[in-house]
């Protein structure tokens, strides 16, 4: 009898990422929607991989694994599965990196372009018949020839270059692991100092992960260094920028104005002031929930999986412990 291999998938994915899993015989999964610690623990003790979205992986559930070999991430972030005892056993961490650049990309468009153009106070005074009081609202601007600076430029931000440049906005690039020649042949312009940079910048969006070099980069130091109208959003990871300090510099009217797609606590905790601050346009951690993007990563989940036990895993796709 040929063993088959066993598949935890907590939190479930789309079904043509499960198709992946149905059609192959070398396979058997369980969908596990009860993520508490103590049911994770039953649960991933004989997997041979797990495949995992948002829910936390911690140290005191991986370390009761006997079988398992990767953990294979919806999505592109890994804080929230621990990385040393991952490490310790010798488990191979994986993303989807191939899925979710544009739909994040495209996302962080219509969050510049929301606050920008004043989404949510048009609606609003033409919902509340207040058409003819257009002339008393707060000012909107353009984004067209105005400095965008992107911060952490892999594919995420390799896309969001193209659709900034087909507005005709000035986009700088940060990232000391990427060369000037890649920034400057995608049409942008590289820098190597954040802090000298943001001074001039109309609008910054991030891209990095999070960890103890990001966290808090963005903070009321910084913040108030920027420009009267610049625009910050973050589709990254909560906790690179300081939300006190974004909250403050915002009512101070240092910046412009905020896109949040995540938070440092997800879901955000009612007392968050930045959820009744006017100048934040807010999305509950959505930035890649297209139904084209959720096809994809569910795919390349599963892919990525069945690559791994197979020996097609690409070294792209594994994250460097």
């Amino acid at each position: 009898m040929t063993y088959k291999k066993k598949i935890l998938i907590i939190q479930s994915i789309h079904k043509e990422g499960m198709k992946l899993l149905e059609k192959n015989s070398n396979y058997e999964y369980e969908i596990v929607e009860d993520i508490s610690i103590n049911n994770l623990k039953s649960k991933i003790i004989n997997c041979d991989a797990v495949a995992i979205r948002t829910s936390k992986l911690p140290a005191e559930v991986i370390k009761l694994s006997k079988n398992l070999k990767i953990i294979s991430r919806h999505g592109v972030g890994y804080d929230n599965i621990d990385l040393k005892s991952s490490k310790e056993k010798n488990i191979i961490i994986a993303i989807t990196a191939m899925s979710n650049a544009v739909a994040v990309a495209e996302h962080v468009m219509f969050m510049l372009l929301s606050i920008s153009k004043g989404k949510n106070m048009y609606h609003e005074s033409v919902k509340s018949g207040n058409f003819n009081e257009r002339n008393k609202l707060s000012k909107t601007i353009e984004i067209w020839n105005k400095n965008f600076l992107i911060i952490g430029f892999g594919r995420i931000g390799q896309s969001l270059i193209k659709r900034c440049l087909g507005f005709e906005m000035n986009v700088f690039v940060y990232d000391p692991f990427v060369s000037k020649e890649k920034i400057e042949s995608l049409g942008g312009k590289k820098v190597d100092n954040i802090a000298e940079t943001v001074k001039s910048m109309d609008a910054i969006s991030l891209h990095m992960p999070l960890n103890k070099d990001t966290k808090n980069m963005i903070n009321y130091n910084l913040l108030k260094t920027m420009k009267k109208n610049c625009i910050i959003i973050n589709a990254a990871r909560g906790g690179i920028i300081n939300e006190n300090d974004l909250n403050k510099a915002l009512n101070e009217n240092l910046i412009f104005g905020a896109g949040l797609d995540v938070f440092e606590i997800e879901p955000p905790q009612k007392e968050n002031p930045l959820l009744k601050n006017d100048k934040v346009f807010l999305s509950p951690h959505t930035a890649a929930f297209t139904e084209e993007c959720m096809i994809r990563m569910g795919k390349e989940t599963i892919q990525n999986i069945i690559d791994f036990f197979e020996k097609n895993l690409q070294k792209s796709k594994i994250v460097k412990l």
